[in-house]
């Protein structure tokens, strides 16, 4: 009766969680760190940030973690943090009449770019209750463009969030918010007075953090070729995604019932803490079928809340509460269920589950050396999750601070610092960090920081594609209209010739958007003569911001006269005169570090000889791509493996 209890409450909360993603908004599924951190390298996915978004994203969240499936809650919180500040960044929604005019002020590509920076900063701090380290993630790992008064910006918000959840805490002390109101900011509060460790002491860290690192580059290997293989399956339809939903709520589910009965029962400790037996919802000590006086030490860490099994590793004076196989069962239970919970259609995080598996791995390696180090068990935990995650994630500062920040354990700062380097170091010999990946998997043209090396033998010239559609100054209506209809092009170069100018020249680059808001207005010409400033009499800013999600006018919807395509539109007043710009020689490693670190969408090219026409080629992120590149010319594929080989020599035993 438990198990059909167990089974069926699972299986109900993964349909409900997994329906409503597929259904309602399927931008919700998964954690959304990829898509905005894809977001904030200037890739605009549809529907990522949309209100029903964020209302699936929340409750498909709650149902999701609540389902036992093995995911978190840290990525959904990011994703409803930045969905929250584009919504206010596009002065709501209009779609649904919630709208405020003082948010106008925000509907620039900057602005809103920013407020999303803050809000998945907020969404770390409200996740783990850690404002600095939710400033210094949203800083390492989600921007890809940093100001410095962004910084005071995000720092401002998460202290909000600090003060916010301080007092919301305080409510919930009586006891009626379920788990929420049980202690203060510090999570898993492991702060021990006594705490000394040695230069004995140093080896099985550094050790640690090794294993780590292959133990986090082994887990996105793995995570890599589930999630291609869900999408092979997800594409097949909805239908199929619920399926795949359902069999793993199934697996998981006999799964974590069963693997308690391998496990025998432990007598109750004479100084325990709390109540041994614990029967309710959370605690240490779960009886599940042990005899009175005794408890099951892997049932209390799968029959807990994610949270509570974290705090059952982490806590000190517990080196004799958990058994070598307890452990090594619900690390390999955990490594395995985190892996295929996460590319269900239903919204899920990563970081909790990384959290809970690297703790098992740190607490496994500290009951293996037993007395033979300063440290206990529970401090092994805290330092195998942050080398697991390093290992992982490939992230330094910022998860360093979370973990002090979730721990209070200042002193295990020089430990963390040194397995985390150490972690990401291993692991950057394999692959990516785990959000890459997922990027990748999703086809995200996601610009990296660093420049390959190849570029700097190509120039911009080399890897333009054409045809390139150009705009005169003055266009015949029918011409717009034809080019907007046969391409998907979002720019487009404005050229003057005579007689409006001695040769031809480049005034300057119009946007897709902006020709459709010209176009549905109808202002046309019905001869082909400049109209000056009294084009903007017409017109007023809002007209030309920033779009919401789903607010795009379609050219679709628009519908000419036969008349209307013969007549003219003048583009001058509407154009961006003052274009970037690079000459056809520049290197395209040049090319790329101007495009990346400014934000752009579009780079003009232009002739190195004047005499040629005055714009080659226009440049967008999928010309930087290293795929495009390489298809381009294929024998940088044996030159880029070849230098690979020389630095790493043991590559050359592989490829």
């Amino acid at each position: 009766m438990a198990f059909l209890v167990f089974f069926a409450s699972n299986l109900v909360l993964t349909l409900f969680a997994c329906t409503i993603t597929a259904l309602i908004a399927p931008a919700a599924a998964g954690s959304g760190i990829p898509e905005v951190k894809a977001y904030l390298n200037g890739v605009d996915a549809p529907g990522i940030f949309s209100l029903r978004t964020l209302a699936v994203k929340i409750v498909g969240s709650i149902t999701a973690v609540s389902s036992s499936l093995l995911v978190g809650k840290a990525g959904p919180m990011v994703h409803t943090g930045a969905c929250i500040a584009s919504i206010l960044g596009q002065g709501g929604s209009k779609k649904y009449n919630l709208t405020w005019r003082w948010l106008r002020f925000f509907k620039n590509d900057r602005d809103r770019r920013d407020l999303v920076t803050i809000g998945a900063a907020a969404g770390i701090a409200a996740s783990f209750r850690a404002p600095v380290g939710g400033v210094l993630f949203a800083f390492e790992e989600m921007a890809s463009w940093w100001r410095s008064a962004l910084l005071w910006r995000a720092f401002f918000a998460t202290a909000i969030v600090a003060i916010v959840l301080r007092a919301l805490i305080d409510v919930c002390l009586s006891g009626k918010c379920g788990l929420f109101g049980t202690g203060g900011l510090i999570m898993f509060d492991v702060y021990s007075a006594n705490i000394s460790y040695h230069l004995v002491d140093v080896p099985p860290v550094l050790l640690l953090g090794v294993v780590g690192g292959l133990l986090g580059s082994f887990y996105n290997f793995l995570l890599d070729k589930v999630l291609r293989l869900y999408n092979l399956i997800n594409e097949k339809g909805v239908a199929y995604r619920i399926l795949l939903a359902c069999a793993i709520s199934i697996f998981t589910s006999c799964l974590l019932f069963g693997l308690p009965w391998l496990a025998s029962c432990q007598t109750c400790p004479p100084n325990a803490s709390e109540a041994c037996p614990t029967i309710g919802r959370s605690g240490n000590y779960k009886k599940f079928q042990c005899p009175p006086g005794h408890y099951n030490d892997l049932a209390s860490l799968i029959f807990n809340t994610n949270d509570d099994a974290i705090r059952n590793l982490f806590s000190k004076g517990t080196d004799s509460e958990f058994q070598y196989s307890s452990i090594l069962i619900f690390f390999v239970t955990c490594f395995i269920l985190s892996i295929f919970s996460y590319g269900i259609c239903a919204p899920a995080g990563l970081f909790v589950p990384e959290i809970v598996t690297g703790a098992c791995y740190g607490r496994l390696v500290g009951m293996l050396i037993g007395s033979g180090s300063n440290l206990n068990h529970g401090l092994y935990a805290v330092l195998g999750a942050a080398c697991f995650m390093g290992g992982s994630m490939r992230m330094t500062v910022s998860l360093c601070v979370i973990i002090l920040e979730l721990t209070n354990n200042l002193l295990l700062l020089p430990l963390i610092m040194l397995v985390l380097l150490i972690s990401k170091t291993v692991a950057d010999a394999f692959n990516e960090n785990i959000y890459d990946l997922i990027m990748r998997s999703k086809g995200f043209p996601y610009l990296e920081t660093h420049v390959e090396p190849y570029m700097r033998q190509l120039t911009v010239g080399d890897v333009v594609t054409g045809p390139l559609q150009i705009f005169r100054g003055i266009e015949k209506v029918g011409n717009i209209v034809h080019i907007l209809r046969c391409t998907r092009h979002n720019g487009f170069p404005v050229i003057d010739e005579p007689p409006l100018s001695e040769s031809p020249v480049l005034f300057g680059i119009i946007l897709r958007a902006h020709l459709i808001t010209l176009l549905k207005n109808k202002s046309f010409l019905s001869h082909p003569a400049p109209t000056g400033n009294d084009a903007f009499k017409q017109f007023s800013s809002e007209d030309f911001a920033k779009r919401g999600s789903g607010n795009g006018e379609m050219l679709e919807d628009i519908e000419f006269s036969d008349e209307e395509m013969e007549m003219f539109l003048d583009l001058h007043p509407f154009s961006n005169a003052s274009p970037y710009t690079v000459v056809e020689s520049m290197s395209l490693a040049k090319a790329l570090i101007l495009f990346r670190e400014v934000g752009l969408r579009h780079l003009l090219v232009i002739p190195k000889i004047s005499c040629r026409s005055p714009v080659v080629g226009i440049l967008t992120r999928h010309d930087f791509m290293p795929e495009h590149i390489l298809s381009l010319y294929p024998l940088l594929v044996r030159s880029k493996w070849k230098r690979l080989r020389i630095r790493l020599p043991f590559l050359s035993k592989i490829f």
